[in-house]
């Protein structure tokens, strides 16, 4: 028996850390049920994750989902990708209001406030998405080891608004995060860049990986040594003359997906200070044009990106949800202004 763990921890934005491990049965293994056989040689991973894993799809012998009855056989190779638990951490219950989109036995759906941390860590122990949720619920699931789990099977930046999914039990945190480990789901951001993009539709690739300057930040590299691939299809919803309004359907979810990619491209996220988008990158040097945007800066003081539609399976029902969000009240000021301005201001002296 040869047992291979995986280092696979993912830093992505939209997908959570994963554990993955690779397993060769021996070649006089006897049969037996594979949760067993995993049990043996898997350490600190509970029957209850191992179960509701192989239901879920996140367990493979040789290529191919199994049942969990399957019995392994001599040179059965076996994958095991189980989303990793939070560490255990007390979770104070907080009575912090949040905009539930949508809630069933299964899951739910929040639609995120920009400036709210999805998860306590350090710097953010309390007044997280978490913590108000563990108010709502009144508890959050539990493991067999009674260990706290969120339930969370993907994340986006604190200062990203948006539609953020939330599984209740461990059977459908591991069919959901399958969903996103492979891709499956369906992704829609709105964001606010600066400048004109130019075509109608486009796609931006590349590797993202930290920045050699600084470390909280992410750069796009050609190289896939330096990074994770990643892809964003984009479309161009509006034009207001020096920004532009995009949707954006995300083909992968890497950490800052988007504000890598825009800023790559040479259009950073309106508002964006970790990418330089919270300075005038275009426009006129009058001092009106500077004035107006210090008081747009002011009404999104952060990047103008929402996470609006998300898509996905249902792991009670296997039916196709997809969900949508209006853009914050800010954000939709914001794009007022902007309207506003195109439509009447005749300044014609850009800053390239």
């Amino acid at each position: 028996m040869n047992s291979d763990p995986e280092n696979n921890k993912s830093e992505d934005e939209e997908e959570l850390v994963y554990e993955k491990y690779r397993v060769i049965a021996d070649g006089n293994q006897s049969l037996l049920r594979i949760d067993k056989f995993l049990m043996d040689r898997l350490n600190n991973v509970t029957r209850t994750r191992l179960q509701n894993g192989i239901k879920a799809g996140l367990v493979l012998v040789n290529g191919n989902s199994v049942k969990p009855n399957y019995k392994i056989k001599p040179g059965d190779e076996v994958v095991v990708t189980l989303p990793e638990p939070p560490k255990n951490i007390d979770i104070i219950p907080q009575d912090i209001p949040i905009e539930i989109i949508y809630e069933d036995e299964d899951l739910l759906v929040v639609n995120k406030i920009a400036g709210m941390v999805v998860h306590p860590a350090i710097g953010n122990w309390d007044g997280t998405l978490i913590n108000a949720l563990m108010f709502h619920l009144g508890s959050l699931p539990k493991a067999s080891d009674n260990a706290p789990r969120p339930g969370l099977v993907h994340r986006i930046d604190k200062n990203t608004s948006g539609l953020l999914l939330i599984a209740k039990n461990e059977f459908a945190q591991s069919h959901l995060a399958k969903q996103f480990f492979d891709k499956k789901t369906e992704r829609t951001y709105y964001a606010l860049v600066w400048g004109d993009p130019g075509e109608a539709k486009g796609t931006i690739s590349g590797y993202i990986g930290r920045s050699q300057k600084d470390r909280k930040i992410r750069c796009l590299f050609d190289e896939e040594e330096k990074g994770k691939w990643s892809v964003t299809h984009y479309e161009i919803i509006e034009r207001f003359r020096y920004v532009t309004l995009v949707k954006c359907n995300l083909e992968t979810g890497r950490t800052h997906q988007i504000r890598v990619h825009f800023q790559a491209i040479g259009h950073p996220l309106f508002g964006d200070f970790e990418y330089g988008g919270d300075k005038i990158l275009k426009g006129t040097r009058f001092s009106k044009y500077k004035q107006f945007i210090e008081n747009c800066f002011k009404l999104m003081p952060a990047q103008a990106l929402h996470a609006k539609t998300l898509g996905f399976v249902h792991p009670g029902t296997k039916k196709f949800l997809q969900l949508d969000s209006e853009l914050p009240a800010n954000f939709l000021e914001l794009l007022e202004k902007w309207r506003n301005y195109t439509k009447y201001s005749n300044d014609e002296k850009n800053i390239d």
